[in-house]
């Protein structure tokens, strides 16, 4: 590992300074960066530590009814958090679903954004990866790629967003509060991170010395709670990244959807929204057929990026699936098995 300095930060304002130099990067729980600092795929000069910073471990209900979850909120604490629970299970199911308990106790709201792709040719330093290092050329291209996007990928980058947690909150339209050098904002989750260019590598709309301080959950996402699913298909039933996920929220009234909200995971470089999916859903019998069709509106501009063309396939099923779970309501307590396709419909922990 390449040495570096170490500063710890004392509010959002000397973080936000201190990270501006070049070099700079922010630590929190350190479950992503430190593997990607030991494998040398990231090599900064200074650490800054936030992790004292006061006021950004809180979960705070805001005057519009918003849930404001704090940048340095532990996964652990927030996936068991009441008032998740009752109004946006589905996050607390992504979450859930996506690490062991030990690494939920380390990893953070913000990290959990911020975490990078886990495909093997960005981690591995002697194969080309535009991601790592813009120029390069991108060895998954014609190498191990069952697992990459089959949306929004370009020739430059074909690695999919790793994270569980962004799913549903794409899906609710959730935003991040940002404060940088040049003072605070607001993004949603949708135009926080961007897609592969020509020539342009996926990344995020973050500058240079910008911090995400906080997470708010939409007031109106609450109407969905009692129709609200997170399910994703791995490898094993384990703590492994999603071959592919979705987030299906539902409201329905004598027998049609009202309203429903859905997102795709493991498919692109981003959470995917499946706008052109709740479009079909809107006013549709809530039926299997209405869901096959917006599962095959969700992916219709999707296109095999390799050895990956079963991905199309799978992730029409898992959010078909997705449906059909939330439209039979939300567990009253969390799944044995949270996210995945093998847990009751109903049993309890």
């Amino acid at each position: 590992m390449k040495t570096f300095d170490y500063q710890r930060a004392e509010s959002v304002e000397t973080a936000v300074k201190a990270a501006s130099e070049p070099g700079s990067v922010f630590y929190a729980g350190g479950t992503n960066l430190l593997d990607l600092m030991k494998a040398g795929v990231r090599q900064p000069d200074r650490l800054i530590d936030i992790t004292r910073i006061e006021g950004l471990d809180r979960i705070e209900t805001g005057k519009d009814g918003s849930l404001r979850i704090g940048a340095m909120v532990r996964n652990s604490d927030m996936a068991r958090h009441p008032t998740l629970l009752a109004e946006y299970p589905a996050v607390a199911e992504a979450l859930l679903a996506g690490a062991s308990a030990q690494l939920r106790n380390a990893a953070t709201v913000g990290g959990n954004l911020m975490q990078q792709t886990r495909c093997s040719y960005f981690y591995d330093r002697h194969s080309a990866c535009n991601l790592r290092e813009m120029g390069q050329g991108c060895d998954a291209l014609d190498g191990e790629n069952g697992k990459h996007a089959v949306l929004g990928w370009t020739k430059t980058c074909i690695a999919v967003h790793p994270s569980d947690f962004c799913v549903p909150l794409a899906a609710l339209g959730a935003e991040v509060e940002v404060t940088g050098p040049d003072g605070h904002r607001r993004l949603t989750i949708d135009d926080l991170y961007t897609l592969p260019g020509e020539g342009q590598a996926p990344g995020t709309a973050l500058r240079d010395g910008d911090l995400i301080t906080a997470l708010i959950l939409p007031s109106g996402g609450k109407r969905f709670a009692a129709r609200a699913r997170y399910m994703k298909l791995r490898d094993r039933t384990s703590y492994a990244f999603a071959i592919v996920s979705a987030a299906a929220m539902l409201q329905i009234g004598d027998g049609r959807i009202k309203d429903a909200r859905l997102a795709l995971g493991g498919v692109a470089a981003k959470p995917w929204r499946a706008t052109k999916a709740e479009a079909v859903l809107n006013g549709a019998e809530a039926s299997e057929a209405s869901y096959r069709k917006a599962a095959d509106a969700a992916l219709a501009d999707a296109a095999p990026s390799g050895d990956n063309a079963h991905k199309i396939e799978l992730a029409k099923r898992i959010l078909i699936r997705a449906l059909k779970s939330a439209a039979a309501g939300t567990p009253p307590k969390m799944p044995a098995l949270p996210g995945s396709v093998f847990a009751a419909g109903k049993e309890a922990r």
